[in-house]
């Protein structure tokens, strides 16, 4: 009998242990994936959380009436979530008031001696007007005011995306390229209203060998459809590089604290500077191709 009964404690125990084990076991893991938590996340400055877009006025619905259970996108209907008010859409919205204040301010008096203010809209009008006039000629200043509102309105997001905290809208692919869509389609439009078919002559460059005519006019479509991405690439591209350098060496400074965070802090001061540059010239090169693409529109040369 004591023979059977340490045998039936030894079995026992055994079994116990098989039991207990997976609790120690589940306990790790749960341990280690609160440490691989705190690794990926514990405080990090992430360059690309800058870019999010967030919902200020949500129009989504969520099938669950109570609520609780609406933490997923597949928990909502998004039938009317193209009326989501974002914080795209607020930084859109603070442009337009901007440029239509500051106009409406400079320009109140319209004195023949300008104040400084109103000095700063002119130069900016005749700015736009001369590069309209260089690149699309006379003609082309029928189409001023699709260009100075289109170099007026990319430049303000660019700036407003220097503010510190505040958000970059033409760093997202899908508004520059509404923008370039935009300008191809009013190019392509007024194409072939001014030319009609002749428009399509443009494909066509002069002066070119019969033999290769056919891999000319393919080169030629294929470089005129492709202008709508070229022109929204260059702009997404550069403002989101530049604003993630900009975090990346932000997260120096903090991570290296007083004692490093000095190198990194110096040279993000010209850095800074560059950027704004860059926001500026790359609302100057839209316009000016803007302008190029309608000069091919109106004057049908190669």
């Amino acid at each position: 009998m004591t023979g059977v009964a340490a045998e039936e404690m030894k079995l026992a125990q055994v079994q116990s242990g098989e039991h207990a084990a997976p609790a120690v076991d589940s306990h790790a893991a749960e341990g280690a994936a609160a440490h691989g938590a705190d690794a990926h996340g514990g405080g990090g400055i992430d360059p690309v959380h800058q870019f999010e877009i967030k919902r200020l006025i949500d129009f989504r619905n969520c099938y669950d009436p109570t609520g609780a259970n609406c933490t997923k996108p597949e928990h909502f209907d998004h039938t009317f979530d193209f009326l989501s008010f974002t914080n795209s859409s607020l930084f859109m919205t603070i442009a337009v008031v901007l440029i239509v204040g500051f106009f409406i301010y400079a320009m109140r008096g319209g004195s023949l001696i300008p104040s400084r203010v109103q000095s700063a809209a002119e130069l900016f009008y005749e700015f736009v007007a001369k590069i309209v006039r260089e690149n699309s000629g006379e003609e082309g200043m029928k189409f001023f005011p699709f260009i100075f509102t289109l170099f007026a309105f990319i430049l303000a997001l660019n700036m407003l995306g220097m503010v510190p905290f505040s958000f970059t809208v033409t760093s997202h692919i899908i508004v520059t390229f509404a923008l370039a869509l935009m300008v191809f389609l009013l190019v392509t439009i007024v194409g072939f209203i001014k030319n009609g078919p002749g428009f399509l002559k443009l494909f066509v460059p002069s002066g070119a060998p019969v033999a290769l005519l056919p891999l000319l006019i393919v080169i030629e479509a294929i470089s005129y459809l492709i202008r709508p991405i070229s022109l929204s690439v260059r702009l997404f591209a550069n403002m989101m590089a530049g604003h993630m350098m900009l975090k990346v060496f932000a997260s120096f400074v903090v991570g290296l604290g007083v004692v490093g965070g000095w190198a990194p802090l110096l040279f993000m001061v010209p850095f800074t500077g560059l950027e704004i540059l860059v926001a500026f010239l790359q609302a100057f090169v839209f316009a000016v191709l803007t302008c190029i693409y309608l000069n091919d529109a109106l004057h049908m040369h190669h």
